[in-house]
């Protein structure tokens, strides 16, 4: 996982991957811009209604700002992961490119629509699968760290999950998919554990979605060696 770690870092320097990394970031700072305006225009109609008086767009502002600073921080990980369904295909394939010549050379590209298949399904599982978690994230409240560590054994096992199946889906068919899958669930596991650690890290966290698809790329022909 190091190795990967560090290979994946390495190459954050390749004019492809600094091309893609640019492009996820635009899409995502505009996904949440939607989001935002969205979320305005609907307060500035509910409060008066809910509330009698009429607002003259402060309280509407300030109340998106609040609200769009905690949904940043809630789902950044969520649009930013569905975000690189759009692009993991392009980081794949520029990691092969540099350390993998002969793998790319029998990949099977994705295509923008099971690309984009896979990014929202990744982003649908993250968002049920921790909506499920809730009440056991609430019930561990009093072990301090209980939340926490569930939080992380969650979303490590999504994150090596679809990491894991972006990389192998290029190579693999769907059985020998499954049969790599069970093979590897404790690497993957631990791969989803430390992009889970990255995305929690302040600045690290805008490079946790390019660093885990390229160091799934390595995860995937490491095992293939």
């Amino acid at each position: 996982m190091l190795r990967a770690l560090i290979l994946s870092l390495r190459q954050l320097g390749d004019p492809a991957i600094v091309r893609l990394l640019a492009k996820s970031l635009l899409l995502t700072a505009a996904v949440f811009a939607a989001l935002g305006v969205g979320l305005y225009y609907a307060l500035s109609a509910s409060i008066p209604a809910l509330t009698g008086w009429q607002d003259d767009g402060v309280t509407a502002a300030v109340a998106t700002v609040v609200i769009a600073v905690l949904a940043a921080w809630l789902l950044f990980r969520v649009v930013a992961i569905a975000v690189l369904g759009l692009f993991g295909d392009d980081i794949v394939h520029a990691v092969e490119a540099r350390h993998y010549p002969v793998a790319l050379a029998s990949a099977r590209p994705a295509g923008m629509l099971r690309a984009a298949r896979l990014g929202l399904g990744s982003a649908a599982r993250a968002i049920a699968l921790n909506l499920l978690m809730v009440p056991v994230y609430i019930a561990l409240l009093f072990t301090a760290i209980g939340p926490a560590v569930a939080f992380f054994a969650v979303n490590a096992w999504l994150l090596g999950r679809d990491l894991g199946d972006m990389v192998a889906s290029r190579h693999l068919d769907d059985a020998a998919m499954r049969g790599w899958r069970k093979a590897t669930a404790g690497r993957r596991w631990l791969l989803g554990l430390a992009v889970t650690g990255l995305f929690v890290v302040p600045l690290l966290n805008i490079l946790a979605p390019i660093l885990g698809a390229a160091m799934a790329t390595h995860l995937f022909h490491g095992d293939q060696a």
